[in-house]
């Protein structure tokens, strides 16, 4: 049982670190302004800030105190002898085809090296030979236009597995990728190095919760905002009155930045796909059937 004054305190850091991450969200909704790079997060993933910003310990902690019973009053939360936790079990069930999916890609990600040589052109790829009006982000100016857009993409050539990238991919792009890849191919091609697979933890993470404490969802989120300025800064789009440097993939030096980034991203992605597999198992320890007494799970002896 934790006791309420140490869930409390890890309740309130948590929701003062989201709010660090709301404040320009919410500034920008209530004057209808949009931003490429910030927005993304709340934009793509269907977790919403509120959901973000709400704290959960994870499965198998107990909330003593009375404020815990406060959680009664969501979905999920049960009342225990020493105060209130979450019902693990149900939750599990309610989410079994989920579980399976995120364990089987994640642990099949983690076991296979990472690929450095993409240089980021999926963000080109998904403008090459596009009207304006169809540019995911018509704003912003090309930094080389669209005929100098184009001509990179057709000189570097497109190396991307990541289904949920190459799906935005314009017509034209879409035959120039050395792969064609579907959504029942993202275990056999999801790869640590991508900056978007790696950015997707978060996706897993809140997938996961209220199974995971919500700590790991923000710090998912946190590395995610971190990718997302790369990603940015990396595409064919002008963010510099926005104070974004670009990355000139276009040129070796850009490249080798990308590609150094890109290595750092993934050493860090390392450790929260890990821990997310850790709560995968964690929970089964949790939640599978207690055997009887005088039987072993080893079989005969």
């Amino acid at each position: 049982m934790v006791p309420e004054q140490e869930w409390r305190a890890r309740q309130v850091a948590h929701e003062e670190r989201v709010d660090g991450w709301l404040v320009g969200i919410v500034d920008r909704r209530r004057r209808s302004v949009a931003h490429p790079v910030e927005d993304f997060l709340f934009e793509y993933y269907s977790f919403r800030p509120a959901q973000l910003r709400r704290w959960h310990p994870g499965a198998g902690v107990v909330l003593g105190g009375r404020a815990a019973r406060a959680f009664l009053e969501r979905r999920d939360y049960v009342e225990v002898a020493d105060g209130v936790t979450l019902d693990a079990e149900a939750v599990r069930a309610s989410r079994a085809s989920t579980l399976t999916w995120v364990r089987e890609l994640l642990s099949a990600t983690a076991a296979r090296p990472g690929y450095f040589g993409c240089f980021g052109l999926h963000e080109w790829a998904m403008a090459y030979r596009a009207p304006v009006a169809e540019l995911r982000h018509p704003d912003w100016p090309l930094r080389l236009g669209a005929d100098g857009t184009a001509a990179v993409v057709e000189e570097r050539g497109l190396r991307c597995g990541h289904f949920d990238a190459f799906r935005f991919f314009t017509p034209a792009a879409r035959p120039l990728n050395v792969v064609q890849p579907t959504r029942a191919d993202q275990p056999a091609l999801e790869q640590p190095g991508c900056l978007h697979t790696n950015m997707d933890l978060y996706k897993y993470a809140y997938k996961l919760s209220p199974l995971v404490p919500s700590e790991l969802v923000a710090d998912t989120f946190a590395l995610a905002r971190e990718i997302r300025e790369l990603d940015m800064r990396a595409s064919p789009y002008d963010l510099s009155a926005l104070g974004y440097e670009p990355v000139r993939i276009e040129t070796a030096e850009g490249r080798a930045a990308y590609a150094a980034a890109q290595r750092s991203f993934a050493v860090r992605a390392a450790p929260l796909r890990a821990r997310l597999l850790a709560g995968l198992g964690e929970l089964d320890a949790l939640t599978e059937p207690a055997l009887p007494v005088g039987t072993s799970s080893g079989g005969t002896s």
